[in-house]
């Protein structure tokens, strides 16, 4: 499983009321709460955002409530991974839970710039910055954790078995 795109790239403590504000927890609708994902700190990020893409940040990304909304609206638009510094403990496990690839990389979250091309490995846990050429190593899950991430989250992957 691997994941190719342009970046989108945030600061430190980026909370889930920043990557889905709370005014609009009205409706559980995934795609409904994904068009005003990022909004109040990157008002064009939903038009911008291409199937794929990926978002780097830095420290504590995903602070803030225990809302699984906030992965589920980044795996909505189509964010192919998001790579920090550091998660959010909460969040960390529903972006898990809910099948979205993330990984912690702080040398990769510090070097790779917004709009360069990124791609990573899942399986080696390699993310190369296409743009400028260097790597990094992130650890890679564990094969459990991949197959819940491709099986789409976890209760996908328990129907499953």
């Amino acid at each position: 499983m691997n994941a190719q795109g342009t970046v989108f790239k945030y600061p430190d403590n980026v909370d889930t009321d920043v990557i889905i504000p709370a005014r609009y927890l009205n409706t559980s609708n995934a795609q409904e709460l994904a068009r005003h994902c990022m909004e109040d700190i990157d008002t064009g990020f939903v038009q911008k955002i291409a199937k794929g893409d990926l978002i780097v940040a830095g420290w504590n990304f995903g602070c803030g409530s225990s809302r699984e909304h906030a992965p589920l609206v980044i795996k909505t638009c189509g964010v192919g991974c998001v790579i920090a510094k550091s998660f959010a403990r909460i969040f960390y496990r529903n972006a898990i839970n809910i099948g979205l690839p993330i990984l912690e990389c702080e040398a990769a979250a510090e070097e790779i710039q917004a709009a360069d091309t990124v791609s990573v490995d899942f399986d080696t846990g390699v993310i190369t910055d296409i743009t400028t050429g260097k790597t990094y190593q992130a650890a890679p899950f564990p094969p459990f954790i991949q197959n819940i991430i491709a099986k789409g989250g976890l209760l996908a992957s328990l129907k499953e078995e």
